[in-house]
């Protein structure tokens, strides 16, 4: 009997050990996956807060681009020197740090030709407006291919407006900014671009 209950008693103690030290494996071996996985999510997440924040900046160059595309659709010289003003300002604040050297380079080149266009088309007539507005819609669509789009735009292509000239609209629709009312419907559709 006391033989019985010493290895009864060795079992027991053999089995508490062996438990113990599996739990304090599995604390081992959890506890690191799990502080890496939080330590990957964290460092996603805030790479995905910085690429919101520069979707959001990128956004609002193209809404900026389209409202002045409007506006010279319109034939509305006030609204377009307005909008070219707002647009300049949030090309001012544009951060490019999130995009690799090379892409910074480009978009710094992009964004100081854009700007000077903009002081023009914010201090000019209508026609002078729309010239400034051919090499910002060359600018911008130079811009997007960098920074991407969240929305489906549509590079549009007049034959007639200084040998040819393109520009970026929200839809299919040709609603030419360089003739606006006097040729409204002017153009064609060259590609897609996401």
């Amino acid at each position: 009997m006391k033989r019985n209950v010493n290895i009864t008693l060795t079992i027991a103690a053999i089995s508490i050990i062996s438990l113990s030290s599996c739990k304090d494996e599995n604390k081992k071996e959890s506890t690191a996956p799990i502080s890496n996985e939080i330590n990957q999510e964290t460092a996603t997440a805030q790479g995905n807060i910085e690429n919101i924040a520069q979707d959001e900046k990128a956004i609002a160059v193209v809404n900026g681009y389209l409202s002045l595309k409007d506006a010279l659709v319109a034939d509305d010289t006030e609204s377009a020197a307005r909008t070219s003003k707002k647009l300049l300002a949030t090309l001012n604040d544009f951060d490019t740090n999130t995009y690799s050297d090379t892409e910074q380079a480009e978009l710094q080149d992009i964004i100081e030709e854009a700007k000077e266009h903009l002081e023009q088309i914010a201090e000019s007539p209508i026609d002078v407006q729309r010239e400034h507005f051919k090499v910002l819609s060359k600018d911008v669509t130079e811009m997007v291919a960098i920074t991407g789009t969240n929305t489906k735009l549509y590079e549009q292509f007049c034959p007639m407006y200084d040998k040819g000239t393109a520009w970026l609209s929200n839809s299919k629709e040709i609603k030419n900014p360089y003739y606006g009312s006097k040729m409204l419907a002017c153009g064609k559709v060259q590609k897609e671009l996401n």
